[in-house]
């Protein structure tokens, strides 16, 4: 047992190494772009948002996935219970510094996010909804690596449309039933029924819903925050104080070694916001561009949501709260009575609300990543009718009533081994990222407001590019 735990953690420190190491890497090989085009992602997003709305109101035949809506679907499932309890169980084991650490690791991945996007716009296909596209597409397209493409879309399809998807069903079965006293049965059979209306719309269904459900569960929850930063004003340089302090071992009254403190910072940062994993692609491929670099940045954005917002806004509340030194309390525990020492009563009862829109759009996100590498292993409409029916129902209500914990393990199993998978064609890929990313600023520089690829610009690939004619 002790040996397993101790191979566990190489394994888990290797991984996070790896991930670190490329996040510099592709920060380098960027000039900084996480840094640099700050402006120009907002700017992409609103765009992409205002023109998601005229198309919508023209009622037209066929509707792209439009880019806010792709970025709609990534932040969703990336903003998961993990932001409500995970940042609590960072700052319980590592201290308030751990919160520093995750912002680090945010502006790193952010980085990593940009090129798999990127990536993952340029080798994308045709399919009769919309475009689809992610890992396992560029691995088979741009390394002409069968075998890799194949082990990498079948681990995602288990992880996310199976482990991940019974792991959050769970998550909001145990907080309607705690906060308001609903049968676990009931809940079990409303989140599969309403999971399986959504999925089987389509993407176009999930991306509407994503569009809708991320944006009222991400501002809300920041306009809480907010109030209660306003409400404790005067306590805010100490939070900032805690933070940098205990980031850089100054003062570890609560959470041991700076060592921890760094670690489990940057563990809970590269787990939430799921840079470099190979998740993210998936959708961020679906989105109509004219040019693979604007999905790119917009997810870049995704990753800041995710950890700088989000993760914040809860870290904020805990700090503010004092709670995180009482030793009994971790995980969503503490996250609900901090919210409760600040707002009351009404503070489990937010956590429980919170937790079912992130959770439950996180459901849906998750099973469209299986979709697209199901779709990627066969073409046989049965078989993703099969999917479906498994992944937004069976799997949706069996976690709604089971316990979890083999599924976590097998889930982190897999996690870890698509990550591998990910970043070894990213690696060898991110030349071209790179070069794409060179010719859209050389067309912003000559004057040029919307860049636009020509897939004759890669002559080497110019065959696998069959989405860019």
């Amino acid at each position: 047992m002790i040996i397993t735990q101790i191979n566990d953690a190489l394994w888990t420190y290797l991984l996070i190494g790896v991930l670190v190491i490329c996040g510099l890497w592709f920060t380098f090989k960027t000039k900084g772009v996480q840094f640099r085009m700050v402006g120009e992602m907002f700017r992409l997003l609103g765009d992409s948002a205002t023109t998601g709305r005229k198309e919508k109101k023209e009622k037209r035949k066929y509707q792209n996935i439009s880019s806010f809506q792709a970025f709609a679907v990534s932040v969703a499932t990336r903003v998961g219970t993990g932001n409500l309890a995970g940042v609590a169980t960072a700052i319980a084991i590592g201290g308030p510094g751990s919160v520093f650490w995750m912002w680090v690791i945010a502006l790193l991945g952010s980085a990593t996010a940009f090129v798999e996007s990127t990536l993952a716009q340029l080798f994308k296909k045709r399919n009769k909804e919309s475009f689809i596209g992610g890992p396992a597409y560029y691995i088979k397209k741009g390394l002409h690596c069968n075998w890799l493409s194949v082990t990498f879309a079948v681990l995602l399809t288990i992880t996310f449309g199976f482990a991940y998807n019974s792991i959050q069903s769970n998550t909001i079965t145990d907080a309607m039933e705690e906060a308001f006293g609903l049968s676990p049965m009931l809940v079990a059979i409303i989140l599969s029924a309403t999971a399986l209306i959504i999925v089987f719309g389509g993407i176009h269904r999930i991306a509407n819903v994503s569009a809708f459900l991320v944006p009222i569960m991400a501002v809300g929850y920041f306009i809480l925050v907010v109030v209660i930063i306003i409400m404790n004003y005067e306590l805010i340089p100490y939070v900032f104080k805690v933070i940098i302090t205990n980031a850089f071992g100054l003062e570890q009254s609560v959470g041991g070694a700076i060592g921890a403190t760094i670690m489990t910072g940057v563990k809970r940062g590269l787990f939430s916001n799921e840079a470099g994993e190979g998740s993210a692609p998936n959708v961020a491929a679906t989105a109509t561009v004219s040019h693979p670099v604007k999905q790119g940045l917009i997810q870049a954005l995704g990753v800041f949501t995710d950890t700088l917002l989000v993760c914040s806004c809860t870290a904020f509340v805990i700090l503010i709260s004092g709670l995180y030194k009482v030793p009994e309390l971790n995980g969503i525990a503490l996250t609900q009575s901090a919210l409760e020492s600040e707002i009351g009563s009404a503070g489990p009862t937010f956590i429980a609300i919170a937790i079912f829109l992130f959770a439950f759009s996180s459901i849906i996100g998750n099973y469209y990543y299986g979709e697209a590498n199901i779709r990627f292993l066969t073409s046989k409409k049965y078989v993703l009718t099969v999917y479906r029916i498994l992944s937004a129902g069976v799997v949706v209500f069996f976690g709604s009533l089971a316990a979890l914990e083999t599924v976590w393990n097998f889930g982190d199993l897999f996690m870890a081994l698509i990550t591998i998978c990910n970043l070894i064609a990213i690696i060898a890929l991110g030349k071209y990222a790179f070069k794409l990313l060179d010719d859209y600023r050389a067309q912003k520089k000559r004057g040029i407001k919307e860049p636009v690829f020509r897939k004759s610009q890669f002559p080497e690939i110019e065959k696998e590019l069959e989405a860019w004619d």
